[in-house]
């Protein structure tokens, strides 16, 4: 079974456009943050201790798709619903539904990587091989 992590977001005014409906950007930017959610509340540590400890600087994204089905406004609570649909070696694909209780708002894909500075080149970096412990935790 997969794991599936929620993220709750509350609409404010300023995240919507002249006509009241959420600019679509900041879906993007609330999935991202669910991205995020969804490592910490597989027990990850954060990126800051990451980097610090293994060297791993986060995930950064290589790919996105998003398709909007019902618009949304200020006022009201969404929530992101945010797994791992797919591993591979050095890259994995989350998916987020993003929600209105039962409704479906869009969804969206993400391709990421596991990434650390390039020790040839601190200015670059590189995939790594996705950590087996922190998979682990996350199915």
């Amino acid at each position: 079974m997969t794991k599936v992590v929620v993220y709750e977001v509350e609409v404010m005014f300023g995240d919507c456009d002249p006509a009241g409906i959420v600019f679509f950007p900041n879906f993007s930017k609330w999935m991202d943050a669910s991205s995020l959610n969804f490592f910490v509340q597989c027990g990850v540590p954060p990126w800051r201790e990451l980097v610090k400890t293994r060297g791993i600087i986060g995930t950064p994204l290589l790919e996105i798709h998003t398709v909007f089905k019902r618009p949304a406004t200020y006022g009201e609570r969404i929530q992101v619903h945010t797994s791992v649909i797919e591993w591979g070696a050095k890259v994995f694909k989350h998916q987020h539904r993003v929600m209105r209780g039962d409704t479906l708002l869009c969804e969206g894909t993400e391709v990421r990587a596991f990434c650390e500075r390039d020790p040839a080149d601190a200015s670059r970096i590189r995939a790594i091989p996705v950590p087996d412990d922190i998979r682990r935790l996350c199915e």
